[in-house]
């Protein structure tokens, strides 16, 4: 055996699985998270001046109760 295998130390399979975290993940992590966010953005923003179909709160309304007719005046109580 040679002295440069007996130097090596031990790693367990766990271990070894295992990436390192350090400032170049980190980096990669928040310019992904950013870019993420920007194209979010860009999409909201390019398709927000589209007309899509006409929704419950896009309907419009004459202020009558939806076409209900007038309610019949209240009868006074007669004692």
């Amino acid at each position: 055996m040679s002295s440069r295998e007996t130097e090596r130390p031990v790693m367990n399979a766990t271990r070894a699985r295992q990436g390192r975290w350090g400032r170049p993940v980190f980096w990669v992590l928040l310019f992904g998270t950013l870019l993420a966010a920007l194209g979010m953005f860009a999409a909201w923003s390019w398709k927000s001046a589209d007309e899509g179909p006409a929704g419950t709160g896009q309907e419009t309304v004459d202020g009558r109760g939806y076409g209900a007719p007038e309610p019949p005046p209240p009868n006074p109580q007669t004692p």
